[in-house]
């Protein structure tokens, strides 16, 4: 043994049977040669890291800063493609695969430059060692995800077409391996080849088909459920399969060797299922909610599945069966899960898996099929791929009474592959169990069958989500003793409080039941987990909880409690899609809930400085589609303190002030209905103010110019306001009739004054009407704020202004959505700590708005309606 301290190399003689001699060292590593009678074989070693180039190095030739490139050019690709695929609705793999394919030999790798300068061959052993190390903490987590009971609990119609997905593609993977076999990989035993070909044509990529039907929203449809049911199935068996592949194409020829494989195999998952599983569960009961997980447990888990991936490497089966299995170990139940769920499941995804799918791409070399032979091979082996998942599919879900456009759906769902095909892909190439022919041709079957799904899918099945009819879509109804429901959207844990105590306000006194709804809303990013998402699916085709994790969710648990404290029915539910898409769920579900009214909290905190914060401009933008497309009413509430802070609302004490600032239109008296309900409660105190232009401004009129549609995006801060042409006076009585019942304090379902215990006499002290005159809008509203004698106010978006309103559609809106009052209540500028509910009321002659601004004022009488669609400027008088 020679040691060169200097330049860190060491030059090791070893002596054998067969001679080697070593020898040839520098600066960048070393050259091992070996040299016989017959060949003479070099592998250089890499340095990890250089000395810079101001001595000299070139940081190319150094294993880590070769690596920092190679990850820095996979994720630009990767990422790129994404971006690129992401309006066609595909999954990242899609773009992964192909960013593998494009950097290797088929495209980029064409270059001998640009392969010895960015993926050398003696770089390889360092990529592939990271990438493997990324897979196996990702089938950890695949394991992890995976629950056994929700297998069990599958019906027999998933487990048939499971069975038929696997056994049909199976055979034809074993016919098609017979016609490759003998033309283009002649030099493979059958036994393994023929076990490799049916695996990887009856593959379903479980995390694949999971991300495309939640981008589809088909996750909570029976067609969803069916295939994620049959596709948790399908992924056990095809890992069992392979695992029986690997066992079989060991290097070793005698049958008996596989025997003592797959048996140690067999005694190393129930050691882990007799031994670890326990001592598992253990580590997670120490593990306690809403408390840090101990540092310790976690390194030991992750240790655990390095060892358990040493230990199915030493059988003879690849390592990531060890991760997989240690996986299924950790109880789902608890916070340690989770919490190895996102220490993990960011780096790995983003970062390492990746790398994983590079090193595939550089192995697949597309130019290797060449000629009429092989493109037909290509051809025969995709229509035989999904011929056989689609047909095998398609015939037993037909002989379940599946109906044909939903069977054929199934069909093409189960047709997904994914990443757990490349793995097998991946070892079979290792094993040299198929060749580089074969690998390719493979890879693109995957590729095609997973790219076509999405279209597929979305051209032959649209699920009906046919409009319910019904009649309460609004607070304002002829028949007040019907049952209220309310839908409560939240995505977060601040708003609760708010959410509840407006809820208990709402409530009132009445006999006919208040029903609460509650929508978590959760982003679907790259980074959710598939049976994540699987557990927030229910059979009826809504969103819910899952009920034996809902310790875990403080929604679920406040609301829970609330509606058995206060007799409130409530049904929690969750929507999971992309932030463009949320909309559309939150719509669809309060048409089917039959909701009268949405409540959405605004998509900004308030800070203990007063400052309302931006923490998710998505939902802003959520909220804004809301308002356009919702089927009913709709609220967003600005929590701004008072009404979050404060302990739920006691009935025995008046404490809590609620002001309606009434300025006429539709959403004005919607605000008024809701206040008057909420006025029967004894624990709220309403103040309804109507503000009236002095008699000196009767004769005024604000001519507001709608904006040409190409410039309302160059102004994002401009009010819209509806196009609708509506009747002046019969908007006016409308209003008189609103405040009418306000006045005359008629707050019971009977018409008669109820008081705070239903005492005619204590009317008065829960609807106290105002009525102010005023000349600007913003002072008047600015002096009621700065007061601070209110809780929270409620106004209307004022999509039909008022002259006073139209006044303000001159200034600088902070968010335009809220309307001219609701914007000012919530500026950042004023100081206040009361909370606003900014409402809409559902009507469909508002549907369209744009953005006006305001020209000029003028005196004296005008004859035109306010907002009409068909004249270039509006005029906004109170007398008409």
């Amino acid at each position: 043994m020679v040691v060169n301290s200097g330049a860190g190399i060491i030059l090791l003689k070893v002596a054998r049977s067969n001679p080697l001699g070593w020898e040839e060292t520098n600066m960048e590593g070393v050259v091992i040669r070996a040299a016989n009678t017959t060949a003479q074989n070099c592998v250089k070693l890499m340095k990890t890291t250089s000395n810079g180039v101001w001595q000299g190095d070139n940081p190319m030739n150094f294993a880590l800063p070769l690596l920092i490139v190679q990850i820095c050019v996979v994720l630009f690709v990767t990422r790129t493609l994404a971006f690129l695929l992401k309006p066609f609705r595909q999954p990242r793999v899609i773009a992964e695969i192909i960013g593998g394919v494009l950097l290797g030999p088929s495209l980029l790798g064409r270059s001998e430059s640009y392969m010895d300068t960015i993926f050398p061959k003696r770089s390889t052993p360092v990529l592939e060692t990271v990438a493997n190390i990324g897979l196996l903490f990702f089938l950890f987590l695949v394991g992890l995800e995976l629950d056994f009971q929700a297998i069990k609990r599958t019906g027999s119609k998933a487990l048939t077409i499971a069975a038929a997905g696997i056994t049909l593609p199976f055979l034809a993977g074993i016919g098609v391996a017979y016609v490759l076999r003998a033309s283009i990989s002649k030099d493979v035993g059958y036994g393994q080849f023929l076990v490799f070909m049916g695996v990887s044509m009856s593959i379903t990529a479980f995390p694949v088909l999971a991300r495309i039907l939640a981008e589809l929203r088909l996750l909570t449809t029976e067609v969803g459920q069916i295939a994620m049911a049959a596709a948790a199935v399908n992924d056990v068996v095809a890992w069992i399969l392979l695992a029986l592949a690997v066992a079989l194409s060991g290097a070793n020829k005698s049958p008996l060797i596989s025997v003592y494989v797959l048996l140690c195999g067999l005694a190393f998952v129930v050691f882990m299922m007799v031994v670890v599983k326990p001592v598992m569960s253990w580590i997670a009961q120490r593990s306690p909610e809403n408390e840090p997980v101990n540092e310790t447990f976690v390194c030991i888990t992750l240790v655990g599945v390095l060892a358990s991936g040493f230990a199915t490497d030493v059988i003879g089966i690849h390592s990531i069966f060890g991760a997989f299995v240690f996986g299924l170990t950790i109880p789902r139940d608890g916070p340690l899960a989770g919490i190895l769920t996102e220490k993990i499941e960011d780096f790995v995804s983003s970062l390492l898996l990746p790398l994983y799918f590079a090193s595939s791409g550089l192995k697949t070399n597309v130019t290797t099929i060449h000629g009429s032979t092989s493109w037909g091979l290509l051809v025969l082996v995709i229509v035989t791929a999904c011929a056989g998942k689609i047909l095998g599919t398609f015939f037993v879900a037909i002989a379940h009474k599946v109906p044909c456009r939903e069977a054929m759906t199934l069909g093409f769902l189960m047709n997904t592959k994914g990443l757990v095909e490349l793995i097998v892909l991946n070892i079979g190439k290792d094993l040299k169990v198929l060749n580089d022919q074969v690998f390719a041709i493979l890879v693109l079957m995957a590729l095609f069958t997973t790219f076509i799904t999405t279209p597929l899918v979305m051209a032959i099945y649209k699920p009906a989500r046919k409009a319910t009819p019904y009649k309460h879509r609004k607070i304002q109804r002829e028949g007040p003793e019907d049952e209220l429901r309310i839908m409560a959207c939240l995505h977060g844990t601040r708003t609760i409080p708010a959410m509840i105590n407006l809820t208990e306000a709402c409530r009132g006194i009445r006999k006919s039941a208040l029903r609460l709804y509650i929508m978590h809303l959760v982003e679907l990013s790259e980074r959710s987990s598939a049976i994540m998402m699987v557990h927030k699916a229910r059979r009826n085709g809504l969103p819910f909880w899952n009920r034996n994790r809902h310790q875990q969710d403080q929604i679920v648990v406040a609301f829970e409690a609330y509606g058995q404290l206060s007799k409130v029915t409530v049904k929690p539910m969750v929507g999971i899609s992309p932030i463009q898409d949320m909309h559309e769920d939150i719509c669809n579900i309060a048409d089917q809930k039959r909701i009268a009214m949405i409540i959405l909290p605004f998509h900004k905190y308030q800070r203990v400085d007063g400052v309302l914060e931006s923490v998710s401009p998505g939902f802003g933008t959520v909220n804004q589609k809301v308002l356009k497309h919702a089927p009913c009413s709709v609220g967003i509430l600005v929590d701004r303190g008072r009404l979050g802070c404060q302990s739920q609302l006691a009935p025995a004490d008046v404490d809590h002030h609620v002001a309606v600032l009434f300025f006429g239109g539709p959403d004005d008296r919607e605000a008024v209905m809701l206040g008057r309900r909420m006025a029967e409660h004894p624990g709220i105190k309403l103040t309804v103010v109507r503000f009236v232009r002095p008699t000196e401004f009767e004769h005024t009129s604000i001519d507001l110019t709608p904006l040409p549609t190409n410039e309302e995006e160059t102004h994002p801060r401009v009010y819209k306001f509806s196009t609708a042409e509506m009747n002046r006076e019969q908007e006016k009585g409308l209003d008189e009739e609103a405040l009418k019942l306000i006045k005359n304090n008629n707050v019971s379902n009977s018409g008669e004054s109820l008081g705070r215990n239903g005492v005619d006499e204590n009317a008065s002290k829960l609807i106290v009407y105002e009525e102010r005159e005023s000349s600007n809008a913003v002072e008047s509203v600015l002096e009621i704020a700065k007061s601070k004698r209110y809780d929270m106010f409620m106004v209307g978006r004022g999509r039909f202004p008022s002259p006073l309103v139209a006044d303000m559609a001159d200034r600088s809106a902070e968010c335009p959505e809220l309307g001219p009052i609701g914007d000012l209540l919530t500026s950042s500028t004023v100081p206040m700590s009361a909370s606003v509910l900014v409402i809409q009321q559902h009507d469909v002659l508002h549907k369209n708005e744009v953005a006006f601004t305001r020209t000029r004022t003028r005196t004296g009488e005008s004859t035109s309606d306010v907002g009409s669609s068909h004249s270039r400027t509006a005029s906004f008088n109170e007398k008409l």
